[in-house]
């Protein structure tokens, strides 16, 4: 009988999952706007555990990109490209995003949660900044907190229309599991 996995336990990843996830923690600021201040945040990885065995990864930048990214290889990408509402979020999140940084403490560490929590990372040009979210406690979290989580549902939303969109119409932009 195979042993019940705990909700404490680490996720198990793929070796594509960690490159890309780290490809997006570690993203230079350049090619974006030259006159970004040093606090405003650029780009955003918010870690999502699923379910016991499942973790999604949002990345967004703030020229619209938006993609997720699954802990065991799976993916979903350039969603942005195709559909507005997408672009739209993901700019929101992340160009909002710099006034809630008050809620978040610089880190150069970028462990993945456990089940309950959701790990939000924003990067700037001074580094990245890192804040933890309850999603079944929302409501007794910070202002910020809630002003954050908020915003990347709107783009998980987003994402997920326009993969019924994709699907509708036979586009393939990446498997959402493997």
């Amino acid at each position: 009988m195979a042993k019940k996995r705990s909700i404490l336990d680490r996720y198990p990843v793929s070796q594509k999952y960690i490159i890309s996830r780290g490809k997006a923690l570690t993203f230079p600021s350049a090619p974006f706007k030259k006159e970004l201040r040093d606090d405003e945040v650029y780009g955003a990885v918010v870690d999502m555990p699923m379910t016991p065995t499942v973790m999604a990864t949002l990345v967004c930048f703030v020229n619209g990109a938006a993609n997720l990214y699954f802990n065991l290889g799976g993916e979903y990408l350039n969603a942005a490209q195709r559909y507005r509402g997408v672009a739209q979020a993901a700019f929101d999140f992340v160009k909002n995003a710099s006034d809630n940084l008050s809620v978040c403490e610089k880190t150069t560490e970028f462990d993945m949660p456990v089940a309950g929590k959701q790990f939000v990372y924003l990067m700037t040009k001074k580094g990245v900044y890192k804040t933890e979210i309850t999603p079944n406690a929302i409501s007794k979290e910070e202002e910020s907190k809630r002003r954050l989580f908020n915003m990347y549902q709107r783009v998980m939303s987003e994402l997920r229309i326009a993969q019924m969109k994709d699907q509708a119409a036979g586009i393939s932009s990446g498997s959402m599991s493997e």
